[in-house]
Parts: C-alpha cells; sequence; structure tokens
C-alpha cells in the first residue's frame, strides 16, 4: 500500500471526497504519512476527472491535471454504490478506517448506509468528516452548490470589485482551496488527538459557508457597527498607494505604502524627491482623499520603467512590492524548486508534470515523496484482497458484475 513516512503513519482513510476542498484534506493527510483509500465511481466519476487542463490528447478520466494536483498518494477503489454489493464493501472498509471523509450534500452517505451513526455502530472510535455547503441542519442544508456558489453566498464575491463595477468574484479558489481544506484538516487532526488521548472518535462537520464568511472578517465587524463597507478592488484603508501597476515592457507590480516610510522610499525610487510632489500626498489622510489622482500619478511613474528595474528601485528603497507573477512563472520558480514545493513526478497518461506539496514542512527533514495520483479503480483488487480478504477469483467475479472495477 502506498504510505509516505510521517507523523500520521498507520493512520487510514476512507476518502469519498470529490472536487476540491475535501480532495485536498485527504491529499495533505496522505502527505502527512496516512493510507488514503480513494472511493471512486466508473458511472459518476468525480466532475474533476472531466476537468481541464489536460495536455493535448489526454482528454478524458485520465488526463485531467486538476484532477492530478489534487489526488497524488492515493489509491483508487472503484465501487459500484449503486448495487448492495458496493455498498457493503464500503461498510467493510469504513468498518477498519480511522477516519471515513465525505463532502456530498446531507444524506447521500445515509442512503449507502454509511451514516455517522451506522459506522459508528461498527466502527465506535471512528473519526467522521461531513463537509456540507451550509452544515447538516437549517434551513438551507440541502442546497447544494460548488466553491463560486460559496464565495457569493460567504459575501466575497459581493466585496471583490471595484467601487460601482460589477463583482467579478474569486471562482472556486478561495473557498474550495484555503478556508475549507484548511479548516477541515485541522478539525481532523483535532480529533484524532482526541481519539489518542480519549479513546473516543467524534463526527466533525465543517459547514462551507461558515467557513468561508471567515475570510471577510474586518468587514463584517464594520457592518456589524452599521457601516457596510464599499467594495474598493485593489484599494484598502490602511495604504495608499495600494495596488497593481503596469510597467514600460507591459509586466505588472504590485506596490503598497502603508508607512511614511513606504512613502518616501517610494518618492526616492520614482527620483521624485526633488521635484515638486502635489502637496495633497503629503500625508496619508491626503492620498487617500485623493486615490484616484494618486493611482494615476504612481501609474505614470510605473510605465516609465521595466518591471525589473522598477522592482530594483522598490526594494533597495523598502516599498513592499513585487511582481505580478503568472502560474508558469510559478512552475519555473527557482525558489519553490529549491525549497522542494514542487515534485516532478511521471503520469502514465499525462506524462511528466509538477505537483506541488504541503506549504509546510518538518525542519531538518525532507518534504516526503509524493506517489503520482492513481487511475480510475487502479487499485481495487489489491485494496480488497489485502484489507478485506477477497481472493482474486472473487475479484474478478464482482469485475464481471460491474461491482468493484
Amino acid at each position: 500500500m502506498i504510505s509516505t513516512p510521517g507523523p500520521l503513519n498507520g493512520i487510514r482513510i476512507l476518502d469519498f471526497c470529490w472536487i476540491g476542498a475535501g480532495a485536498l484534506v485527504t491529499k495533505t493527510l496522505a502527505e502527512l504519512g496516512a493510507v488514503v483509500y480513494r472511493v471512486e465511481s466508473r458511472t459518476h466519476p468525480d466532475n474533476l476527472r472531466l476537468a481541464p487542463p489536460y495536455r493535448p490528447g489526454t482528454e478524458g478520466l485520465e488526463g485531467s491535471g486538476y484532477f492530478a494536483s489534487r489526488n497524488p498518494s492515493k489509491h483508487s477503489v472503484a465501487l459500484n454504490m449503486a448495487t448492495p454489493e458496493g455498498r457493503t464493501i464500503a461498510a467493510r472498509l469504513a468498518a477498519q478506517a480511522d477516519v471515513v471523509a465525505s463532502n456530498f450534500r446531507p444524506g447521500v452517505m445515509a442512503r449507502w448506509g454509511l451514516s455517522y451513526d451506522e459506522v459508528r455502530a461498527q466502527n465506535p472510535d471512528v473519526v467522521y468528516l461531513t463537509m456540507p455547503m451550509q452544515g447538516e441542519t437549517g434551513p438551507h442544508a440541502s442546497y447544494i452548490g460548488f466553491g463560486s456558489t460559496i464565495a457569493a453566498l460567504a459575501g466575497l464575491v459581493g466585496l471583490s470589485r471595484a467601487t460601482g463595477r460589477t463583482p467579478v468574484g474569486t471562482g472556486t479558489h478561495y473557498p474550495d482551496h484555503v478556508p475549507n481544506p484548511g479548516h477541515a484538516l485541522v478539525a481532523v487532526l483535532a480529533a484524532l488527538r482526541h481519539r489518542a488521548r480519549t479513546g473516543q472518535g467524534q463526527h466533525v462537520e465543517l459547514a462551507q459557508l461558515e467557513s468561508t464568511v471567515s475570510m471577510i472578517g474586518p468587514a463584517l465587524i464594520a457592518a456589524g457597527a452599521g457601516q457596510e463597507p464599499e467594495p474598493q478592488g485593489n484599494r484598502v484603508d490602511h495604504a495608499a498607494p495600494h495596488g497593481a501597476y503596469r510597467c514600460a515592457d507591459g509586466q505588472w507590480v504590485v506596490v503598497e505604502c502603508a508607512e511614511s516610510a513606504h512613502w518616501r522610499g517610494l518618492l526616492r525610487a520614482f527620483e521624485a524627491d526633488g521635484e515638486r510632489v502635489d502637496p495633497r500626498f503629503v500625508t496619508h489622510a491626503g492620498r487617500k482623499a485623493h486615490e484616484d489622482a494618486l493611482d494615476e500619478w504612481v501609474a505614470a511613474q510605473c510605465e516609465r520603467m521595466s518591471r525589473a528595474e522598477l522592482l530594483h528601485r522598490l526594494r533597495a528603497a523598502g516599498v513592499p512590492s513585487a511582481a505580478v507573477k503568472t502560474s508558469q512563472d510559478m512552475v519555473e520558480d527557482a525558489e519553490l524548486w529549491a525549497r522542494g514545493f514542487w515534485q516532478e513526478i511521471e503520469h502514465p497518461v499525462i506524462g511528466t508534470m509538477p505537483i506541488s506539496r504541503t506549504p509546510f514542512r518538518r525542519v531538518g527533514a525532507p518534504r516526503p515523496e509524493l506517489v503520482r495520483p492513481p487511475l480510475l479503480g487502479e487499485h481495487t483488487f489489491e485494496v480488497l484482497e489485502q484489507e478485506l480478504g477477497f481472493s482474486r477469483a472473487e475479484c474478478e467475479l464482482l469485475a464481471h458484475e460491474k461491482v468493484a472495477y
């Protein structure tokens, strides 16, 4: 079985998660040493298996880069959960799992005979994770959605626009990739810690709306005081200028002046300290009060230099700044490769590809080696034989009957 040395070595995860948020939770658990059995379906495959990006000629169930990035170091077990035999196999796997995880809408696991109470009856100390969009109780418990839906409900989309402009939102990225998997992971690890001390399992419910709402904390505090914040685009109250500016070579930089020292550094970088600067910009209050004019002036200065020259000057002057990079820049980033964040793997369909490791590491220890993401059902027979004691003949019969294949 695939197992990575780490603090969770020996922990077994039965993973019913699909799409993004849940898959990232179990990906991280796998990197920490857990054995993850990813339950999949051939008749209703994970949407990510059919989601781009693809390399030319790799379109299909096995070629999705999106799925690959979320599911390395896992075992794929293909079960037909529409059959009693498939549900029985899943229940037997759940009975010996340390963690059972799902992010379906409420009721799906219960229809398969895999509710928390049913799993706990066979596995009293199980840690059982569910990740419903708005919780398993309440008037909206049955509503379904994805990351972009959650972002809208949680107030992110309303704030992600410039004043007077159409909301642009954040796509699925913030809900699916930041707060929801992060909070769920902490909850599961805490539940495992509690079990290690007390012997007691528990049902952990992560309502993805509640998790995502935490991303707009300052706006919620302002609203609670009767001051509904206006969308500001790239602007923030505590800094000016604060935004993205185009350079002479068509590249972009981000600049943030949150302190007087930053503003003075910006003037030095622009070689503007010896020339007359608009007196409206002398104080932070003045810069905020005339931010449109300020942005026009900063943009004009940035357009005089290439990105490389501008960043050199800004950094030398102590101004918080950064290049606006592309995803290609990230894949080629020397710092990320040097620190072992990226690992190059060989996939039988996709070919050579970089996969990101967890963004934390144990200092002094190498990052764990990822195993390539599984093909659909690649480990079905192996898991049935080694974990449940099926013979090869029994596995082949189950495959013939389209129960486990």
